[in-house]
């Protein structure tokens, strides 16, 4: 089983590396980009289990450690084999 967790920047929270490539990519003609946020993506490969019981672990695992709860957001996304995401 796979699974993917986005983790950003909560809403209010500066993030100067976003400043820096929104800057950039403004440098290099592509004055359209109205803002910019970096996250991060983590990819897990788990062991095969009920994808309920899957995905409040992985919510567990970002709320100890792979998130900062007072800084960051997450999504938790179970994937299939072709890398879509499955319908919860």
């Amino acid at each position: 089983m796979r699974a993917r967790i986005f983790v950003r920047l909560k809403r209010g929270i500066l993030d100067p590396q976003g400043v820096a490539v929104k800057r950039a990519l403004e440098g290099l003609g592509y004055g359209e980009v109205r803002d910019l946020r970096v996250g991060k993506v983590l990819e897990l490969e788990l062991e095969p289990a009920d994808p309920g019981q899957v995905r409040s672990r992985l919510e567990d695992m970002c709320r100890r450690l792979l998130a900062n709860p007072v800084t960051e957001d997450f999504t938790v996304e179970i994937v299939d084999e072709g890398g879509r995401p499955r319908l919860p």
